[in-house]
C-alpha cells in the first residue's frame, strides 16, 4: 500500500511538470489487437492560432509485436468542416532488429514525431483519427495508442 502511494505521488509530480505538453491521451488498445476499423478518436479545443506544435504518436506495443516498422493514416477535422488525411511511416526497430523506444520488460514504448512545429489555421476544435494502416485486419501485440501534441521548443 505504501508502494503504490508513493507511486502515485510520483506520476502526478512527473505529469504536472511536464510543460511542453499541450494535449497527451492513450487509448487502449482491446484485447492487444488493433482491427483496422478501430479508429482513435481525440478532440482538441484550439485558441492559439500563433504557436507552434509537435505532433507525436505514442505506441506501446510488447515484444512479440511482428514487425519492425509502423503505418498509420492521420485524419484533420478541422472546425470549418474542411478534412485532412496523412499517412505516416514510424520505424519501431533497427536494422539489427533492436526496438527502438523505452524498455519496461517486455513492453516498448514508443513517441514518435510526426509533424514538426505545425500551426493550427484557425481557431475552434479540432477532432483528429488515427487508424492503423498495416496490411493485416487485426494487428497482434498492441496495447495502447495515442496523440500528444506539445508546444514547440524555443
Amino acid at each position: 500500500m505504501r508502494n503504490y502511494f508513493l507511486i502515485t505521488v510520483l506520476a502526478v509530480f512527473f505529469v504536472a511538470c511536464d510543460q511542453s505538453r499541450f494535449f497527451e491521451q492513450n487509448q487502449e488498445i482491446p484485447n492487444q489487437t488493433w482491427n483496422y476499423q478501430n479508429k482513435l478518436k481525440f478532440d482538441v479545443a484550439v485558441e492559439d492560432t500563433l504557436t507552434p506544435y509537435n505532433f507525436l504518436f505514442n505506441l506501446r506495443h510488447n515484444e512479440a509485436y511482428p514487425y519492425s516498422n509502423f503505418y498509420f493514416f492521420f485524419h484533420t477535422y478541422f472546425p470549418n468542416g474542411k478534412i485532412a488525411k496523412d499517412t505516416v511511416h514510424c520505424i519501431l526497430s533497427d536494422q539489427n532488429g533492436k526496438w527502438l523506444g523505452t524498455h519496461a520488460g517486455d513492453i516498448i514504448d514508443n513517441q514518435i514525431l510526426f509533424k514538426y512545429q505545425s500551426r493550427f489555421p484557425i481557431s475552434g476544435t479540432y477532432h483528429f483519427e488515427i487508424e492503423q494502416a498495416m496490411r493485416e485486419e487485426n494487428l497482434p501485440n498492441v496495447l495502447d495508442a495515442g496523440l500528444r501534441i506539445e508546444y514547440t521548443k524555443k
